[in-house]
């Protein structure tokens, strides 16, 4: 009994680092991993003047040679017979000249077309080369008389920008960006304040490229390359119907600005330099 008395005392004081001897140890917690951290939200900026949708137009001129080339994947909502009847408004040729070149881009993207090309829609959300931004559903204008386009209706608008982002989870695109870019380009403040409530960050451009519905490659390229800056977000489109040179013109452009010392950014980049 004395020798177990002993030995039990032993125990406790080796175990002095307890707050008693038949304490139950505690376990041991790891540190939180930094790779399980939450995602940072994508930059954004603050709302306009009386609260409105913000608007960025490009970055800035002075923080490196930076360049973000942005394409617009359009399909208007009653475009669906032309694309059964074989019309081609992806263009999966120009995705992988820009993969080969590893650019990263921003794809603007239609809900419409999303419903078109679901996995063409999920393998860009799920590229890390690539950002999928909001171009509305429907494609609709959000203005009167904005190039013939129809128009969607204000109080209609935001459910529009909301269906769109729908179509992108069920195409299986994870986290689309809060970016927006008006069909045609076109909004007033009556657009804007629609949006609000949304969140988005409207995005426009400095550098029209004039790939819509262009047949010369070469003269894009120009227009391209005469009004980049640093800073500068450049529009073209991803279809194939209404922009048949956009690969030939990234296959020259891109080498041609790098030679210039430009770095292909996403927008979201831009925006939070």
């Amino acid at each position: 009994m004395i020798t177990l008395v002993r030995r039990v005392t032993a125990a406790c004081v080796l175990s002095a680092a307890l707050t008693a001897c038949a304490a139950t140890p505690q376990p041991v917690r790891p540190a939180p991993s930094a790779t399980t951290a939450a995602p940072s939200a994508p930059p954004t900026l603050a709302p306009g003047p009386g609260g409105l949708t913000p608007v960025f137009k490009n970055g800035s001129r002075t923080h490196g040679r930076t360049v973000a080339l942005t394409f617009d994947a359009d399909m208007t909502a009653d475009q669906g017979a032309r694309a059964t009847a074989g019309e081609h408004f992806d263009n999966p040729g120009l995705i992988a000249a820009l993969r080969a070149l590893k650019v990263p881009a921003t794809v603007f993207m239609t809900g419409r077309w999303a419903e078109q090309y679901p996995e063409q829609a999920r393998s860009l959300g799920r590229d890390p080369l690539f950002e999928v931004a909001n171009h509305s559903y429907s494609h609709y204008a959000f203005t009167d008389d904005c190039y013939g386009l129809p128009t969607v209706s204000g109080d209609r608008m935001r459910a529009d920008v909301e269906r769109a982002y729908a179509a992108f989870r069920r195409a299986g695109v994870p986290d689309a960006r809060p970016y927006f870019r008006f069909p045609g380009g076109c909004y007033d403040r009556r657009a804007l304040k629609a949006l609000t409530p949304v969140g988005v960050t409207a995005v426009q451009w400095d550098v029209v490229s004039g790939d819509a519905f262009a047949t010369d490659a070469e003269a894009v390229t120009r227009q391209v390359l005469e009004g980049v800056r640093p800073g500068s977000v450049v529009v073209m489109h991803c279809t194939r119907s209404a922009a048949p040179t956009t690969e030939r013109v990234v296959r020259a452009v891109v080498p041609e600005l790098r030679e210039r010392g430009f770095r292909f950014v996403k927008v979201s980049e831009l925006i939070g330099s």
